[in-house]
């Protein structure tokens, strides 16, 4: 069968190449011209040949003299497929504060916190020089006592009738004006103590004693508190994402360096872009964690595409034919099994996975391994791996 074949296919190649010679002169363009129309025909025959071969197969398998290759597969069923918008980010705290005084500032007396410590809102992180302060508050007390000593005298001469209601009014005045002082003296003297404004974690502790603390951190000398109960995730967009990245999408956020995963929701989603390099930033809340720390590596994967009960299969076993895309499968027929095109219609593309939305079934057993120079109807046999 096979002598009868290829005596058939030099037969016609012999016939077209003759037809070809006389109407083609000898120039070597000629020449060219004839020997790329040789060419075209016999991939024509031999496209012809193999779809014989396949036919005759077909009806007769005890007609194939191949050997079977050797392929692996995989059982098709549906699953659920989602692609992300991969993006590196990192760990921001919402809330990130620097200690100030509630006056000037003042030379540092006492510290009572070091960094990393975990601090309580309301609590005593510095001690002010308060000297000057509480000799002042001394003056004010002996003023008010003073004060208060020479309305008591007024008041009782005054039921006695003695003295005026001017001189009475007077001394209650000063009365007032002293206690007055003495009450602004401590509020200034309760400046000298320092308290944290919020729940957090001391970052950073920078101030040493005798130093003066006015809460710049320009100065180099701060306390910087960060409320780890509040953390957020961030990352910087391309602005060509910016139709398919809402508030509300879902984003995953893996942190390598504890190996962890969180699934949040975009909190914000900018909407300005950054012209120097055309990117909105996003935040995702994340939840309270004592592992989570601030400017911690993120890699931020934001869902911008899913689909429920559909096939996914490894983009490197899709194929092109003048028909279209396609797949291998292996299909049992008369108790042997063949590779056999299916046609397909993909979708998305996620890392090394495809969506495929129509041509596949499930029970479809796809060539995963072996596929390569595979054609529709050769004989296959399946890995028992």
């Amino acid at each position: 069968m096979h002598i009868v074949k290829h005596i058939t296919v030099a037969t016609a190649l012999m016939a077209l190449a003759s037809c070809g010679s006389e109407k083609t002169g000898n120039t070597l363009a000629d020449k060219k011209a004839r020997l790329e129309q040789l060419k075209k025909q016999q991939e024509d025959i031999n496209k012809q040949v193999a779809s014989l071969q396949a036919e005759i197969i077909k009806l007769d398998p005890s007609a194939n003299p191949e050997k079977a290759k050797l392929v692996a597969i995989k059982k098709l069923s549906t699953e659920d497929f989602q692609h992300y918008i991969n993006l590196q980010g990192k760990i921001d705290a919402e809330n990130i504060a620097y200690v100030t005084p509630r006056n000037q500032g003042g030379q540092v007396k006492a510290v009572y916190v070091k960094q990393g410590d975990v601090v309580r809102k309301g609590q005593l992180l510095l001690k002010l020089d308060d000297a000057v302060l509480k000799t002042q508050l001394n003056n004010a007390e002996t003023q008010l006592k003073y004060a208060q000593d020479i309305y008591q005298r007024r008041s009782n001469l005054w039921k006695e009738n003695i003295g005026t209601e001017v001189e009475l009014t007077t001394a209650k005045n000063n009365v007032d004006q002293a206690q007055h002082q003495v009450d602004l003296m401590k509020e200034q003297l309760g400046y000298t103590n320092v308290y944290a404004e919020m729940n957090g974690i001391a970052e950073e502790v920078t101030i040493r004693v005798g130093e003066t603390f006015t809460g710049n951190p320009a100065t180099g000398s701060y306390i910087k508190l960060v409320n780890t109960g509040d953390l957020k995730a961030t990352a910087q967009v391309p602005d060509n994402y910016l139709e398919k990245v809402k508030t509300g999408s879902t984003v995953k956020i893996i942190l390598p360096d504890i190996n962890d995963t969180i699934i949040s929701k975009i909190s914000v989603a900018g909407k300005v872009i950054d012209p120097n390099n055309r990117t909105f930033q996003i935040e995702a809340r994340l939840p309270s964690n004592a592992s989570f720390k601030p400017n911690q590596l993120a890699f931020v994967r934001i869902m911008d595409y899913a689909a429920s009960n559909t096939f996914t299969v490894p983009v490197n076993t899709l194929q092109t034919d003048e028909q279209g895309k396609y797949v291998l499968v292996a299909v049992n027929e008369n108790g042997k099994m063949y590779a056999r095109k299916k046609h397909v219609e993909v979708g998305q593309l996620y890392e090394d996975q495809l969506e495929v939305k129509s041509g596949l079934a499930v029970g479809d057993m796809l060539i995963t391994d072996g596929f390569q120079n595979l054609y529709d109807g050769q004989l296959i046999t399946i890995s028992a791996s």
